[in-house]
């Protein structure tokens, strides 16, 4: 039978639009998710031995990774300056790779792998991947096309009913062996208070099973694996954008500051980068040059000294620590830098970085080093940014690669030290790069391809959201002791 509304079904009414409300905040704050990217030399200053060390073996890596037959070039040992954690499976497991733009395949250490790290002093717990734990993964064979692809055709002595193989060997003695596996990745699964509503798809990653080199147990600071999100049909966002997951697009904001920051698979939609084409035919993110300046003037350069040997153009690369550049851009940058100080006392340290003291403000001191491209795009880098603290001395940290190795000599590489406060966004749809400066623990709007919203991310998100249901659990909790007082 009907009957009336009593003041204590209204308070039950509140009630239950009191656990909608906390419920749909919840759902809208985490509705699109990133991955949160950790800095491994957070909170304790670089030695010049890490910052080599790391360098060199970077360089090897994504160098000797050009002609590998087999998958691509990525390695998650020391020279993984950014890493975040993932899921996979089903039921999902956690992961820590780093994210590496530099490199192509997805891998992470394996149940089977003898040699793989079991420890690392990054404060992390180290996951082996067990197939047989996961309802979703399965074995790729040998008659895959993808197998097919990442060889250039059938593999001798490779069967149908065999797993299909990968090796890589790397330039500075490491390889790592396994085989390929398919399984469920949480792509927006995120690392610290982020929940998200789990977007996911399947992935064609590596399995190690051994490990020699830097990659084996005697690595301190290991990961689980990598995460390649380079230009191949092989890498994880060129998958998810095959099977129509996602649009062919991802963005990073690496934190230089507190260290961190943010990494968005997906169109960002704000702030709007101006874009400079990729070179074509190249293996990595390279564009072109076409100017440096120093201060208000322009170094007296011709186009053609950026490029060295097979090489074209300059190499962005947020996995390598410094900036590197031809040995007839680095000695008129340099002497143009130290002569805004001409009473400066150089010192050399580790037989390579010029040093000196100063007490002084660096950015009015020092002037701003803008480098041009294609489009009319500019990167524009400032003393405090260029300049890092050593021992009670200044360093600069451009280097000169035409006193590097064979390999590296005379490349233009462009890392950490010039990306860092800065969203840089990769458009392989349009085949272009560009980037902005920008506060990376602030938010970024990325636009949902499937329902055509934009959704906000970032860490001033979070804590707003956070704020805001801390806000309606209050009012729900006031609600329950109303509703007890009427019951009573």
């Amino acid at each position: 039978m009907f009957r009336g509304i009593t003041s204590h079904d209204y308070y039950y009414s509140l009630l239950l639009i009191s656990f909608l409300l906390v419920s749909s905040a919840i759902s809208s704050a985490y509705s699109w998710g990133v991955l949160n990217v950790n800095y491994k030399y957070a909170g304790r200053q670089r030695s010049f031995s890490d910052l080599i060390e790391h360098d060199s073996h970077r360089q090897l890596r994504i160098l000797a990774g050009v002609d590998l037959p087999l998958g691509g070039s990525g390695r998650p040992d020391g020279v993984g300056l950014y890493y975040a954690k993932i899921g996979i499976g089903t039921p999902p497991k956690d992961y820590y790779v780093q994210v590496d733009t530099g490199s192509d395949i997805m891998w992470v250490n394996c149940i089977q792998c003898k040699e793989c790290p079991k420890r690392s002093s990054l404060g992390i717990d180290l996951t082996l991947y067990d197939i047989k734990d996961s309802a979703t993964g399965k074995l790729v064979s040998c008659d895959q096309e993808f197998c097919y692809a990442i060889n250039g055709g059938p593999l001798a002595g490779c069967t149908a009913n065999m797993s299909c193989p990968y090796l890589e060997i790397y330039g500075d003695g490491s390889s790592t062996a396994g085989y390929f596996v398919k399984d469920i990745v949480l792509y927006d699964r995120v690392s610290g208070n982020l929940e998200t509503s789990s977007a996911n798809g399947s992935v064609i990653f590596g399995c190690g099973a051994t490990q020699s080199g830097n990659l084996d147990s005697s690595n301190e600071e290991a990961l689980d694996g990598i995460l390649g999100f380079g230009k191949s049909n092989s890498s994880m966002i060129s998958q998810l954008a095959s099977s129509g997951n996602v649009k062919k697009m991802f963005a990073h904001c690496l934190d230089g500051v507190n260290g961190g920051g943010i990494f968005a698979i997906g169109h960002v939609v704000q702030p709007k980068v101006n874009m400079t084409p990729l070179v074509p035919n190249q293996p990595h993110y390279n564009v072109n040059m076409t100017a440096v300046q120093v201060g208000h003037d322009f170094l007296n350069l011709t186009t053609d000294i950026f490029e060295a040997g097979d090489r074209k153009g300059t190499i962005i690369d947020s996995g390598t620590t410094l900036a590197y550049l031809p040995d007839m851009v680095y000695e008129p940058l340099v002497s143009k830098i130290l002569s805004q100080q001409p009473s400066l006392k150089l010192q050399t340290v580790h037989d390579e970085y010029t040093c000196f003291q100063y007490s002084a403000s660096l950015d009015e001191g020092f002037p701003n080093i803008t480098f041009h491209f294609e489009n009319s795009v500019i990167l524009k880098v400032y003393p405090h940014e260029y300049l890092f603290p050593f021992n009670g001395l200044w360093c600069v940290g451009w280097q000169n690669s035409g006193m590097q190795s064979r390999d590296r000599k005379n490349m233009t590489l462009l890392g950490d030290l010039v990306l860092s406060n800065k969203l840089v966004l990769y458009d392989l749809e349009n085949q272009s790069i560009g980037w902005t400066e920008y506060n990376c623990s602030s938010s970024i709007q990325v636009l949902d391809e499937r329902t055509g919203t934009v959704h906000l991310i970032g860490y001033h998100y979070i804590s707003s959201a956070c704020h805001l249901n801390a806000q309606l659990i209050i009012i729900l909790i006031l609600l329950v002791t109303l509703l007890h007082y009427l019951d009573n």
